[in-house]
């Protein structure tokens, strides 16, 4: 099998990226480890940032989220028992933020591709990337119970932090940098209207708590947890309890409880790794960067690695020039860092850590006041929230 890009990984990064090439007349053939209906059930991101949502209108793969997706306009710091409003769109522009969950980009993305697009091969295993340092490497894959191999003239790796794609860059060549969290959050599903309409995140001295939502009639809320919690050991009533306990205001709001259809850990960790290319080899997601879930970064990140990497080749079929391409890493590099930045500075600005003090208690909070009365400080917290530009 041959193509001109193989795609590795039917994520959202992977998927979109097949439509962005498909509709600049590039061929290229995607390989899913998994099934359908895995992939569309795999439960993960759900705040599109502007620029993302922009991507996914003019890729022909809007239709749906525009009709069905929640805009929000911003966000409710809570603390100190008081509640802030963020106004993202007086504060970058008009900028906002879309709430609509992964699983529903990837369905929208699959259907499109299947009906549109190339070769969309799911349970097809990716073993390993070949001669990445040439100009013809090749994805080994096995497929109902058969090993082949695609030959391609790029390879994009969005097969996240366990895949095979950051694999086959030398290890000499390369650089990590990385932290881990000493906490972790604990997330439900309930079928219950959110109690908000925006999402709320609450720092307290109990530590942090975000509620959030996938539709009008589902919400998504989270607890700060320490690393290594079970989920299994929190009942659907101390959960509750818990999360009033943290969301708690001076005025009358109530937080609503329903039937916890889900829960899970989530680890906390921040990950970069340097190239994001080898060759003709190009990371794109998880597999070049993770970052703790606090500012809503990581699916949005992988987006604009691919909106990269298609504004490249495309440049490169039209003007024979390398030059985008050959600039690849340090492009998608420069939005990394400032997007784990901003995720890092949301992280421990509204969580306790488990031996803080006093003192850094107060400085938290020091912090949020500050935000709350500086225009400079909220305009950076909403234009970062919203987005970085891509490119």
């Amino acid at each position: 099998m041959r193509t001109t890009v193989g795609i590795i990984g039917a994520g959202p990064a992977g998927l979109l990226l097949a439509r962005l090439l498909h509709n600049a007349g590039i061929d290229a053939v995607v390989l899913e480890s998994r099934d359908r209906s895995y992939v569309e059930r795999r439960q993960r991101a759900g705040i599109l940032e502007q620029g993302t949502a922009d991507v996914l209108r003019a890729a022909g793969a809007g239709e749906r989220m525009d009709r069905e997706g929640l805009r929000h306009d911003g966000i409710e710091l809570r603390f100190d028992r008081r509640r802030h409003r963020v106004d993202f769109p007086a504060l970058t522009g008009g900028r906002s933020v879309m709430v609509y969950a992964q699983t529903e980009v990837c369905k929208d993305l699959i259907a499109l591709q299947l009906e549109e697009g190339g070769p969309l091969l799911f349970e097809a295993e990716a073993l390993a990337v070949e001669d990445a340092g040439t100009d013809a490497p090749r994805v080994r894959f096995r497929r109902e119970g058969r090993e082949d191999v695609l030959e391609c003239e790029y390879v994009v790796g969005c097969d996240g932090f366990w895949g095979v794609a950051r694999k086959a860059i030398p290890a000499e060549l390369t650089q990590v940098f990385e932290r881990t969290y000493p906490f972790g959050w604990l997330g439900i599903l309930a079928d219950v209207p959110p109690s908000h309409d925006e999402l709320v995140y609450a720092r307290h001295d109990r530590g942090f708590a975000l509620l959030s939502m996938r539709s009008p009639a589902v919400s998504r809320l989270y607890l700060q947890v320490p690393d290594g919690t079970d989920a299994g050991t929190w009942s659907d009533e101390e959960i509750w309890d818990e999360l009033e306990r943290r969301f708690e205001t001076d005025d009358d709001w109530r937080l609503e409880r329903g039937p916890i259809t889900q829960k899970s850990v989530t680890p906390m960790r921040s990950y970069v790794h340097e190239p994001m290319r080898h060759g003709r080899l190009f990371l794109a997601g998880d597999a070049a960067h993770i970052v703790p879930p606090t500012g809503a970064k990581g699916l949005n990140l992988a987006v604009g690695d691919v909106v990269t990497f298609a504004r490249a080749l495309t440049h490169q079929q039209e003007t024979g020039s390398p030059e985008l391409l050959d600039a690849y890493s340090a492009t998608c590099l420069r939005r990394v860092w400032q997007a784990e930045r901003f995720s890092y500075d949301m992280t421990v600005l509204l969580h306790r850590a488990p031996a803080a003090t006093a003192f850094e208690d107060r400085l938290q909070l020091a912090r949020l006041e500050r935000i709350a009365l500086s225009r400079a400080a909220e305009t950076d917290l909403a234009e970062a929230y919203t987005g970085f530009p891509f490119g």
